[in-house]
């Protein structure tokens, strides 16, 4: 399938229009329905990779330390985020478990996976080896990473459950709540212009004696 990077097409209208440079607080909108097509980008590739690279380490955190602490009659029991998913598996809302498991583990592991595997490449000029599909996938997986959900989820969990029981914050869930704020930062910015940066330094191998 052929790419044309030039051109952007409105979500609300399906009109076509062609790309340009925007300054730094500029914003490009449909002429037909107002919408917003693109925003210029205040990132510098190095600056959004080290952000990249900041949310793979936060993600580590959030998945390997628990989000709450739970004790009653000097019984503790603890859960991170992979088991709060799998404890939804084992009860009347089991349905609940995948879209879960999916919306605050799977989905941002690849955002961030991709970006860094994208943004590595574009750092020296280069596309990444299947850059394409790689850019395609980021926008398809945007409406699916729902981090602040699952930790608004594990808040109220943890405010009704301290009415009957000793409940403590783990640091899964400051993990958490850094995760949320680095997948917007990063995730959710116009990656379009990736296109235009290494549009004319595509991936090569290179052969060897």
């Amino acid at each position: 399938m052929k790419s044309f990077p030039d051109l952007i097409v409105c979500e609300h209208c399906d009109s076509v229009y062609r790309r340009r440079h925007l300054a730094p607080t500029e914003v490009a909108r449909c002429a037909r329905c107002a919408a917003v097509l693109y925003r210029a980008n205040r990132l510098t590739v190095d600056r959004w990779l080290a952000l990249t690279v900041a949310a793979a380490i936060v993600f580590v955190i959030a998945n390997a330390y628990p989000v709450v602490r739970i004790s009653l009659q000097g019984q503790h029991n603890e859960a991170t985020l992979w088991q709060s998913a799998a404890a939804l598996a084992h009860g009347p809302i089991a349905l609940i478990a995948v879209p879960t498991a999916l919306s605050i583990i799977v989905v941002p592991f690849m955002q961030i996976s991709l970006l860094a595997w994208v943004l590595g490449y574009a750092r020296i000029g280069r596309r990444a080896p299947g850059f394409a599909q790689a850019m395609r996938m980021l926008v398809t997986l945007r409406p699916w990473s729902m981090i602040e959900v699952g930790l608004l989820g594990i808040l109220v969990a943890i405010i009704k459950l301290s009415s009957f029981l000793q409940v403590a914050p783990g640091a899964g869930i400051w993990a958490t709540a850094g995760l949320m704020i680095l997948i917007t930062l990063i995730a959710n910015r116009d990656i379009h212009w990736l296109w235009e940066l290494t549009e004319h330094k595509p991936f090569r191998h290179e052969a060897r004696a």
